[in-house]
């Protein structure tokens, strides 16, 4: 690892984002392999790709879809009857987003 990208406070603050409880020794590892990683793409992006064709697949394909088609699902009863977290009809789960 040449350059520092990103520091510890940044992997500090994604593991809080994350939720997540790193120990120092997992600091300091996500902290090396993320710069290793954005290393990688700035010497990617030193490559000169002037006359290389942009491409969104690498094989010659048309209309990847599938047509529809409407089949029976499982009662309602059935699906609520795997949970004992449900409420009114619904599955019940946690909260995700803080206001």
């Amino acid at each position: 690892m040449k350059e520092k990208i990103i520091e510890e406070k940044d992997v500090e603050y994604v593991a809080k984002l994350a939720k997540l409880k790193l120990n120092q020794k997992q600091k300091e590892l996500f902290l090396k392999q993320l710069n290793d990683i954005l290393a990688f793409f700035r010497q990617l992006n030193e490559l000169d790709t002037k006359n290389v064709k942009p491409t969104s697949y690498i094989f010659n394909s048309s209309n990847l879809f599938h047509d529809d088609k409407v089949k029976p699902s499982l009662p309602q009863n059935a699906v609520l009857s795997l949970t004992k977290h449900q409420k009114n009809g619904y599955i019940r789960v946690p909260k995700i987003l803080n206001n």
